[in-house]
């Protein structure tokens, strides 16, 4: 059995959860959970970057980021799944690609402030961070992503809107009530959005 390294906060492994319940391989693959702080952690051995998700085979080989594994598990599942072909496929990757930057700058921005000293604190940075974040946002408000069943694009947005809500209370939705609609209809399809709420 496969075996998914992950952390209950982690909008990247909530992604490949998602996709794992999307493409039918909950029986295929064992989550484990892995705590990224731990210098003992086996995930250390697992994936040299020390992150999460990491995707560890039968043999003790892995695969990671998110979006290779991603990719593989559409590739188990039979392909075309979470990854169409052609100019569809390229959309697709844009959408991830500007979910997961919202993912990172939101990562950046909570162990700026939750882990370096207050006297350390670069306040210039952390507004960079949040002005990618703002950017991207309202891209996205201005025309969320239309679908007929969701693809990676749409899993790794709803992930990053996911996540802002966790770490930064919800404070995106007052000002984007159309993203706030595209969630809530992502999460009435795709029941494992609910199931993998963000704890922690």
């Amino acid at each position: 059995m496969l075996i998914l390294r992950s952390s209950p906060t982690s909008p990247f492994g909530r992604k490949i959860k998602i996709a794992i319940a999307e493409l039918g391989l909950d029986d295929r693959i064992e989550i484990v959970p892995a705590d990224t702080n731990d210098p003992a952690e086996s995930l250390r051995r697992q994936n040299p970057l020390g992150k999460v998700p990491t995707l560890v085979f039968e043999d003790g080989t892995t695969l990671f980021d998110s979006r290779v594994i991603a990719e593989y598990l559409d590739h188990l599942a039979g392909g075309g799944r979470l990854f169409q072909a052609g100019d569809a496929r390229f959309a697709q990757l844009r959408l991830q690609a500007v979910a997961d930057g919202v993912c990172d700058a939101g990562l950046l921005q909570v162990y700026e402030l939750r882990l370096r000293a207050a006297e350390m604190r670069n306040a210039a940075w952390v507004e960079n961070q949040a002005g990618k974040v703002a950017r991207a946002l309202a891209s996205l408000e201005a025309a969320p992503p239309a679908y007929d069943r969701p693809r990676i694009g749409e899993i790794a947005l709803a992930c990053a809107l996911g996540y802002l809500d966790l770490r930064f209370e919800g404070a995106w939705r007052a000002s984007h009530p159309a993203l706030v609609a595209w969630l809530d209809t992502f999460a009435a399809k795709v029941p494992a959005f609910e199931a993998t709420r963000f704890k922690g």
